[in-house]
């Protein structure tokens, strides 16, 4: 069975994120080894300077690594990353869990994103859209894509 992570900076205080996700966990732990791993957000000032964001980022790209299953396929989300269909999404899984790499690595940054050191070490960058989302809620996005994911790789009504 596939091992999937996601890994987040920031963590989900509002009930309405907490109960979505906590379903997508509860529905997709028939499909993988699924391990929704929580990382602090580094402190900031109100108006930090670029040095200091950037500092922020590393620190946090350092407790990412820290959690890092072996030999992962790592899929940060960002701005840079390419949009995939529910479809493409699937053909992912499929994939991973067809391949000896059976450790599949989503990561969602906080609020300034995520350091380029770890968006360079991606197996792909994804994006959820041109748009621009809370970071809570591209949680919740992303596991109901991954739940999607394997609902279409078993050929389920799911996906209409």
């Amino acid at each position: 069975m596939l091992s999937v992570y996601l890994i987040c900076v920031g963590k989900l205080k509002e009930k309405f994120y907490l109960d979505a996700c906590a379903e997508y966990v509860k529905r997709l732990s028939a499909y993988c080894k699924l391990q929704v791993l929580e990382l602090p957000e580094e402190r900031l000032p109100p108006d930090p300077s670029r040095g200091q964001i950037d500092a922020a980022l590393e620190k946090e790209a350092a407790a990412i690594r820290a959690k890092l299953p072996p030999s992962p396929r790592l899929i940060p989300l960002c701005v840079e990353g390419k949009l995939r269909s529910s479809e493409e999404v699937a053909a992912i899984l499929e994939d991973c869990a067809a391949s000896s790499a059976k450790h599949l690595v989503f990561l969602i940054g906080g609020s300034y994103g995520l350091h380029p050191s770890i968006k360079a070490e991606a197996w792909l960058k994804l994006s959820m859209s041109p748009m621009t989302f809370p970071h809570h809620l591209a949680r919740v996005m992303l596991l109901e894509q991954i739940y999607r994911g394997f609902k279409i790789g078993e050929g389920s009504s799911y996906h209409k």
